[in-house]
């Protein structure tokens, strides 16, 4: 790419980055986000450094007036507030539209204003002449910079519209560029355009921006509906584009926007180029999680640089060779974006994934040792039969600890005993449950709203007591997978719970053909873990 230098591998340019998790984000399925919401993500964006923060259409809505208002009051501390919005109506004026009213009271002082670059939208969608587009662009983009308004132009179906009419559309652009605006940032709106559609539009548009010599500067926005928005972007700023526009975790409309993190990610540790510092990039895995726990959305476990699974390793022969040279199987050191390499165990699993495992939980193991060899074979066994502990680790210590010479069980459940019944519109649920605890008998009963949380409850009565420290213990999460659908109601069942005491969380599986017998399964395993503190 040119602009790096031959010395240190450092580039001498540096990427704009335009956050827009909060208005393009927020148009993504399953996503809402509060006002409250909205500023917490807004003040993590501030403290890693990105340089513009959209907060919204206040125009649109009260929530993203409110949330305006409030940042008004407190601001961010360095990075700049964009208001997004669009250019004036067709057959109007800029005094009397209702939106650039509204982006003049939020008082960001940069507006966004989107507007078309395609003659078939302008003339199947707005209903309008090209003429009448390029007019409405000048003036709004004239309006907001007479107001004191820094402007930056987004030039909706851009690549669309360049393979339709490319002259229109780079008049477009010079037309916003001539009205004052900042950047003009191309977007590939509905997410269909490949690497070098993306290269030749915004080399065309680089072009005619110097020709001007106004100074306005080139961004890239792009989508993800071919699974092409990280690619497309990077070979946008390949090409020339010096401001990246996307969203936290990729989140955005359809099949979402270009995923920040990925971007910045490649620019910095890639490519050598400068876009957020090195300290912010090394946050990247907590700002992840982050704005996914707050948009209450699973962050899948396969995200690259940022999941579970990024730097997570499986198969024997590749877990033996990351154990001698962590780079075998990874692409950087995960710590580069504050992840860390993990170690599965299943039944793809050598003697190297256990050693690994079981040097976690402070255990050390010989490689040779005969019941090294009779572990993984039993755990081999265990995930045949239905269990798996990718993803449930306090299970798999616990499964080390008990083949230890000196492991004493804490407790051992006689029997249980479980009832639903329907009584009228309610259904009850009973469980009773008898323990031995040393020489000890506890015999105790609890109702729930289901025999699990019945179950649940009655061995803490009988528990508790004795072991003080399960107080406080709750269930987080509680999934089922049937594994052989094909037997039906009699199929053997999986149960992963995840449990919790203050910020410490683990995860526990049990396997039965009986549903409430895994879930004791899994139930137990969790209390025990929870005993080790």
């Amino acid at each position: 790419m040119a602009g790096v230098s031959a010395k240190n591998g450092r580039s001498a340019r540096r990427i704009t980055v335009y956050d827009t998790t909060l208005r393009d984000g927020a148009q993504g399925s399953g996503v809402s986000f509060s006002v409250a919401d909205k500023l917490l993500i807004a003040r993590a964006l501030d403290r890693m450094s990105v340089d513009y923060v959209e907060g919204g259409f206040p125009g649109s809505n009260p929530k993203d007036e409110e949330f305006f208002a409030a940042l008004a009051e407190a601001p961010l501390k360095r990075a700049r507030l964009a208001a997004f919005g669009a250019t004036r109506r067709a057959g109007g004026t800029c005094d009397d539209d209702a939106n650039l009213a509204a982006l003049a009271r939020c008082g960001a002082p940069t507006w966004t204003l989107v507007g078309k670059s395609d003659t078939w939208q302008v003339s199947k969608v707005l209903q309008t002449t090209p003429q009448e587009n390029l007019d409405m662009i000048r003036e709004s983009v004239a309006y907001g910079v007479k107001a004191g308004h820094e402007v930056i132009f987004d030039a909706e179906h851009f690549f669309d519209g360049f393979a339709r009419d490319s002259e229109y559309a780079l008049e477009v652009c010079a037309a916003a560029a001539e009205a004052g605006a900042a950047w003009v940032v191309l977007c590939d709106t509905n997410g269909g355009s490949l690497p070098a559609q993306i290269h030749s539009g915004v080399e065309a548009v680089r072009g005619r921006l110097f020709e001007l010599g106004r100074g306005t500067g080139t961004g890239i926005h792009c989508h993800n509906d071919c699974e092409l928005a990280v690619a497309n972007t990077l070979e946008g700023v390949a090409a020339g584009a010096d401001m990246v526009q996307g969203t936290i975790n990729g989140y955005g409309e359809r099949c979402g926007n270009a995923n920040l993190i990925s971007v910045v990610a490649n620019l910095v540790l890639k490519l050598g180029i400068e876009a957020m510092p090195p300290a912010a990039v090394g946050r990247f895995t907590d700002l992840s999680r982050t704005v996914a726990e707050i948009a209450n959305l699973a962050l899948p476990t396969q995200q690259p640089f940022v999941g579970q699974g990024a730097f997570a390793h499986k198969g024997g022969q590749h877990v033996a060779a990351v154990l001698k040279a962590a780079d075998a199987y990874q692409h950087i050191d995960p710590q580069l974006v504050g992840n860390h390499q993990r170690v599965l165990v299943s039944e793809l699993s050598g003697r190297g994934n256990v050693l690994s495992k079981a040097r976690e939980f402070g255990l050390e193991l010989d490689r040779d040792d005969p019941q090294t060899r009779r572990l993984v074979q039993h755990l081999k066994e265990l995930e045949h039969r239905g269990y798996s502990y990718e993803a449930a680790d306090a299970s798999f210590e616990l499964l080390l600890r008990r083949l230890q010479p000196d492991y004493k069980p804490p407790w051992h459940v006689v029997d249980f005993t479980t009832m639903v019944r329907r009584h009228g519109d309610a259904v009850q649920a009973e469980a009773t449950v008898k323990v031995e605890v040393g020489d000890d008998v506890y015999h105790t009963a609890a109702s729930g709203n289901g025999p699990v949380n019945a179950l649940d409850a009655a061995l803490r009565k009988a528990l508790i007591p004795r072991f003080p420290a399960l107080k406080g213990v709750r269930l987080l999460d509680y999934k089922v997978r049937i594994l052989d659908g094909g037997n039906g109601t009699g199929a053997t069942t999986r149960v992963l719970i995840e449990s919790g005491k203050g910020s410490k969380r683990w995860s526990t599986v049990g396997c039965s053909a009986n549903i409430i017998e895994a879930s004791l399964e899994a139930l137990l395993d969790s209390l025990e873990f929870a005993r080790l503190g």
